[in-house]
């Protein structure tokens, strides 16, 4: 079992930076990819981003490219989200989540390639 709380989300102006964190307990040893995923209102849920969690491979998806920032503390089992330069459209509730086994990176980017959940945490980005 591996248990995941996100902290960190807030009410942000367009053009802010915000910091997610997700603090990470249980197995984390056997963790092997974790990732960011959001859902905006009346949308589905999509992935942000992934990292291996030993390698530090990173993805992301084209919308958030060169403004957000995952990166992971594999001492303090802590991942990231570094979000600059928020948009509108950036809104929405963010979970982290955690992979057991590997997976092929298209796999990755998909909800049921991951094990454990968080509760989420509410960004919203409005003026």
């Amino acid at each position: 079992q591996v248990q995941l709380v996100e902290s960190g989300g807030g009410l942000v102006k367009p053009g802010d930076s915000l910091r997610l964190s997700c603090a990470a307990s249980g197995r984390t040893t056997d963790i092997y990819t974790m990732a960011w995923f959001r859902q905006a209102p009346g949308k589905e849920r999509e992935v942000v981003g992934n990292i291996r969690w030993l390698a530090g491979n990173t993805y992301y998806v084209d919308s958030v490219k060169g403004r957000f920032a995952i990166s992971r503390d594999t001492v303090k089992n802590q991942l990231d989200l570094q979000m600059n330069s928020l948009k509108s459209e950036d809104t929405g509730v963010y979970y982290c989540a955690a992979a057991m086994t590997y997976m092929p990176p298209p796999t990755r980017r998909r909800q049921d390639a991951y094990d454990y959940w968080g509760q989420g945490t509410q960004v919203t980005v409005s003026s």
